[in-house]
């Protein structure tokens, strides 16, 4: 399975923000946005030329390393969110949102997007009681997201829902069981994804 193995602070240095890709650490003085705000490389602290193009492609970056995907299966939600009624924009990232290991991210049992991947495919998580170890999996409104019972990543799941404060609308969570539900698809206002999708809709129609 095809994975993103660059380094991930400096994913978030070349964004500019924090993408929250290493859990707790981000959250600390070690982040290295919060040490080091400028680019990595070694022409980062210059001056770049902000055209058009280069909004666009950054703003597409952004999504793809905010949501841990590659670049050919990125272009693929793209292309899905096209065929779906209503805006192109918001239908990609109600796909991304919908994908396994993001909802196992939003619902607190990861401590990052990464980590989430991780649980799901060694199948420590369950989908209506029926095993699912595909990250993309997609799920929908009143699927049930569950720890498998005797799983030996339970204390590392229970750790991780200690750093989560809030938990997105669009799910029901129950740290205690460990479990979660979609109640149903997300709006564009309760995604938080620092990302400004009509730069993507614009990079792709070109």
């Amino acid at each position: 399975m095809a994975k993103d193995t660059s380094p991930q602070c400096k994913q978030c240095r070349r964004e500019g923000v924090k993408l929250f890709l290493k859990g707790e650490r981000c959250l600390t003085d070690k982040c290295s946005v919060e040490r080091r705000s400028y680019p990595p490389g070694e022409h980062g602290r210059g001056r770049i030329k902000q055209s058009e193009y280069l909004l666009q492609l950054r703003e597409k970056q952004k999504a793809r390393r905010y949501y841990q995907v590659l670049e050919k299966q990125f272009h693929e939600y793209y292309v899905e969110a096209t065929r779906k009624s209503g805006i192109t924009g918001e239908n990609l990232l109600r796909l991304l949102e919908l994908r396994l290991d993001n909802v196992v991210y939003r619902l607190g049992f990861g401590a990052s997007r990464r980590q989430a991947r991780q649980l799901v495919c060694h199948a420590h998580f369950r989908v209506n009681g029926k095993k699912v170890d595909i990250p993309s999996y997609q799920v929908r409104p009143d699927d049930v997201v569950a720890l498998k019972p005797g799983s030996k990543a339970a204390e590392a799941v229970r750790s991780s829902t200690d750093l989560t404060s809030s938990v997105a609308p669009w799910l029901l969570a129950d740290h205690d069981n460990l479990t979660g539900k979609i109640l149903r698809f997300p709006e564009r206002e309760e995604i938080d994804a620092p990302v400004q999708e009509q730069l993507i809709v614009e990079l792709y129609s070109k």
